[in-house]
């Protein structure tokens, strides 16, 4: 029952071929921040993750540019299974993979934006490989990480220290995607949600965005799965992002229905997921200089 659960949440989140090369090769290589990394700790964490990621997209939707250029050059609606599986694939290569991996995913990204260009709007000329919409792709997608970890985790939430220092080393990321003006603690991503606000609004992109999501799904138990992750990620939205993407759930149906459920399901998930052969490559390489020493 494990395996084969383990099995169905890799299809889901990866696609039927995990690329282990990229996570169990060479030995001894710690890859971006290695093992020991707080980064490794939070993005180790399926629950967390996968409804942190929910509630990222939905955040993310609301920058009018951004979801701009999603819209006309993303498959996001005729693939979304394929466009998750690259997503997941890219965070677990640029956290988990070897040095080599991660360089080649963050350069192939990079490849693509310099042909993602348009006009917003009011008319005005966007280009993907902007320095601040990269900002803001990426602050709000590590912001919403962290907070998914932090409401998941249970016993391994991260001190407040811990919180900064994981913020300050998916810095590294980001700026390796081209992005400047990264906050990299609590207060500078405090302080950073609070200048963009002004810029953020829903549109019929958004809306469509949150539908889809919340519709994903190939089976009826991976419609249900997601339908209970997308329903805890609403949770982890500030107030004023539930209220321009029209999602209307309270307090208590938030926190005494929804939390809790994913909570269930997220133990299952973490059960499952103890056997994960991505984290088992990840480790054996990055632990594998060590153990020669020793």
């Amino acid at each position: 029952m494990r395996r084969r659960l383990l099995r169905e949440i890799n299809a889901t989140v990866h696609g039927a071929d995990l690329h282990l090369e990229r996570y169990d090769r060479p030995p001894g290589d710690p890859g971006l921040f290695g093992a020991s990394s707080v980064v490794w700790r939070v993005h180790e964490h399926p629950a967390g993750m996968l409804v942190g990621g929910f509630a990222a997209l939905m955040l993310q939707s609301l920058h009018p540019v951004a979801m701009r250029a999603v819209a006309e050059h993303s498959d996001f609606r005729t693939d979304p299974t394929g466009r998750l599986h690259r997503t997941a694939r890219f965070v677990s290569t640029t956290t988990l993979g070897s040095s080599a991996a991660a360089e080649a995913a963050i350069a192939e990204v990079r490849r693509i934006h310099r042909f993602v260009r348009g006009f917003d709007a009011a008319g005005r000329p966007y280009r993907a490989d902007d320095p601040e919409l990269l900002c803001w792709v990426h602050t709000a997608e590590v912001s919403c990480f962290l907070l998914g970890h932090q409401v998941f985790a249970g016993r391994g939430r991260l001190s407040g220290d811990e919180c900064d220092a994981y913020l300050a080393q998916v810095v590294l990321i980001g700026e390796l995607l081209g992005a400047d003006g990264i906050p990299g603690s609590r207060a500078a991503l405090a302080e950073y949600l609070a200048r963009v606000r002004g810029e953020l609004r829903s549109g019929p992109e958004s809306l469509e965005v949150v539908a889809l999501l919340r519709g994903f799904g190939r089976t009826r138990r991976e419609r249900l799965a997601v339908r209970i992750l997308t329903n805890a990620a609403v949770g982890l939205l500030p107030g004023w992002a539930r209220t321009e993407l029209g999602i209307r759930r309270s307090w208590a149906v938030r926190r005494l229905w929804d939390r809790p459920q994913a909570r269930l399901l997220g133990a299952v998930m973490v059960w499952a997921c103890g056997l994960s052969p991505i984290r088992a490559a990840a480790h054996a390489r990055a632990n594998a200089g060590a153990r020669t020493a020793g």
